[in-house]
């Protein structure tokens, strides 16, 4: 590794050669202020809060002081860089004043208030208000889709244009007009809802700020579980337990499932379940399905189906895959059918009378419990789809301590999970679970090690090939909607022969999702989220007695009471659904 030579504030260092001033603070442990950059994805110098003072060397001596920004601005050999002079924190004051001048300063009521990044910055400088005077651009909220855009927030940082871009591929948001009459938004002022928006919601976790949000669904829950005539029940998703504790103080990697459950009891629902379980049922149903397409010549690769916002991403940007899409719901949805039909009956229920709840990593979870083909009983599979983010703020609008919650446990029958539905949140969990399954199912017998770690980790594309019995099945997992663009224009040009893929909408899979807590781009910088998270799910699974979803005692009632056998005529009916070819005007 080539290094080079440079003083910070007097001290010198060295650092790889080809670091920007901000790499090179990093290194040396200072923190510059920044507000549009976003390590690898947004690093264009448009916030200006980055600024800094260098002098590089012209010949044997140092060049004049001036000020550049530190997110694009490369080291050179022997320059001097200065960080935190009054002039440096002028300037920051001053664009400061400038980005609140256009700015609505609804602070209290903000979404985004105490986790805002603009806000945090304020309040280390000092800025109170804009001392700049003079006209406001007027905005209206773009609330027609589960992702909602309120522009009098927007500071024009590009955050969120450039995720929808470079990592998404998909853009369909960008810069509009020019000078002051600059927004952000998407062509021929469409709303998101009218565009071909995925609602991965991966924007919400790149905007520094309150002008992208979910749409929030918390006054409707806590008024269905105040409705004595109702029973109001919710499912945790896997990653869900992962990622809760980073609402109240915990930090990022840290196991929160026994609190997280108190804390649901506590707000009052009639029972709290886990969505593990139909984890290991999608599993069953998937495999089965796998194995059935393999000897039956039916339309190979498989792909899943668990992500929703990779489902309309097939169905707009890849309508000739939807066919190849597994025909089962997600395991939100799945467990919602089950709930409607089977516990339903159990219980003597009227499933009008149910209101199902799902405590989810995913903004496009909201999109999904409106699709067609979601309602088992007649009535939709899943009332209502909250983010870990709208969990987190019923638990402190409801005054509960989180922090100071004994653990507690899920409700029976729903209880049982395997270490195979535990991984489901990361990338690479869903197709490892299902080999499990498979292989098994295959071979005729049980596995001694059920660890298929070649599909693990965070890489945007994984393969695989694995001999089972007298079967190669080669196997392929993408995370993010741009890895799966990459990786479907492979198969189609004959450049990979693969069987079965997993395709996760989100970078990192449900770990990374669009509705988990929103982590400041400083801590992103420093961190691989997605690895921690990941982390979590993986030693659940590694703990767990129970590691196969075919074991699953709860998922062998269903079957044994309910559903007849894996993919029957019945299983069809409420674990299965269908998909149509959208096109990227048809919505």
């Amino acid at each position: 590794m080539d290094m080079i030579n440079v003083k910070i504030n007097g001290v010198a260092y060295a650092v790889e050669k080809g670091a920007t001033v901000l790499e090179a603070a990093k290194a040396a442990h200072i923190d510059i202020p920044t507000l549009c950059y976003l390590k690898d994805i947004n690093e264009i110098g448009a916030c200006r809060l980055c600024l800094v003072e260098v002098a590089e060397m012209r010949g044997p001596a140092l060049g004049p002081w001036r000020m550049v920004t530190a997110c694009v601005y490369p080291c050179t050999e022997g320059m001097e860089i200065k960080t935190n002079t009054p002039k440096i924190a002028a300037f920051r004051k001053m664009n400061l004043e400038l980005l609140l001048s256009n700015h609505n300063q609804d602070c209290l009521s903000c979404v985004r208030s105490t986790n805002c990044e603009l806000q945090t910055l304020c309040r280390e400088y000092g800025v109170n208000s804009s001392s700049f005077v003079g006209e406001v651009t007027k905005h209206e909220i773009d609330d027609a889709s589960p992702i909602i855009r309120d522009n009098s927030k927007c500071v024009l940082c590009r955050r969120c244009v450039a995720t929808c871009a470079r990592i998404q591929e998909i853009g369909v948001i960008g810069a509009k007009n020019r000078g002051f009459d600059t927004s952000i938004g998407s062509a021929f002022a469409a709303r998101l809802a009218d565009t071909s928006c995925i609602n991965c919601g991966q924007c919400i976790v790149a905007c520094p700020v309150g002008a992208l949000y979910e749409r929030d669904d918390t006054d409707k829950v806590l008024e269905a579980i105040a409705d004595p005539s109702k029973h109001t029940v919710i499912c945790t998703a896997p990653s869900v337990r992962a990622q809760i504790g980073e609402c109240f103080g915990y930090e990022p990697g840290t196991d929160c499932e026994g609190k997280m459950v108190a804390a649901l009891k506590a707000l009052g629902f009639d029972g709290v379940y886990d969505m593990n379980l139909t984890a290991d049922l999608t599993i069953v149903e998937e495999a089965n399905e796998l194995i059935g397409r393999i000897q039956n010549n039916g339309a190979l690769p498989m792909i899943t189906s668990c992500s929703p916002g990779w489902i309309k991403y097939c169905e707009h940007y890849f309508p000739e895959f939807v066919d190849n899409l597994s025909t089962c719901k997600s395991p939100q949805q799945m467990f919602g059918a089950i709930v409607k039909t089977y516990y339903a009956q159990k219980m003597g229920w009227d499933p009008k009378d149910i209101v199902m709840v799902s405590a989810i990593p995913c903004t496009a979870k909201k999109f999904e419990v409106g699709r067609d083909g979601q309602a088992a009983a007649g009535v939709p599979d899943v009332d209502f789809a909250i983010t870990t983010r709208e969990v987190g703020r019923m638990i402190q609008k409801a005054g509960i301590n989180f922090r100071a919650l004994d653990d507690a446990k899920f409700d029976d029958p729903f209880a049982i999970g395997s270490g195979a539905g535990a991984i489901f949140g990361a990338t690479g969990g869903v197709m490892e679970a299902a080999l499990r399954y498979a292989a098994e199912k295959i071979l005729g017998k049980k596995l001694e090690k059920v660890d298929f770690t070649e599909v693990r980790g965070t890489e945007g594309i994984k393969t695989a090939s694995y001999k089972l019995g007298d079967l190669t099945v080669n196997v392929a997992v993408a995370s993010s909607t741009g890895m799966a663009k990459k990786l479907l224009n492979m198969v189609k040009n004959g450049e990979l022969d693969v069987q079965f893929i997993e395709i996760m909408g989100c970078p990192g899979g449900c770990v990374n999702g669009g509705g988990q807590p929103i982590q400041p781009a400083k801590v992103r910088m420093n961190m691989d989220l997605r690895a921690v998270r990941a982390a979590v799910l993986y030693k659940d699974d590694a703990e767990e007695t129970l590691r196969t979803s075919q074991d699953n005692l709860a998922v062998q009632v269903l079957y044994d009471e309910f559903l007849g056998a894996p993919n029957s005529h019945k299983a069809h009916e409420i674990l299965h659904t269908t998909y149509v070819k959208r096109g990227l005007y048809n919505n």
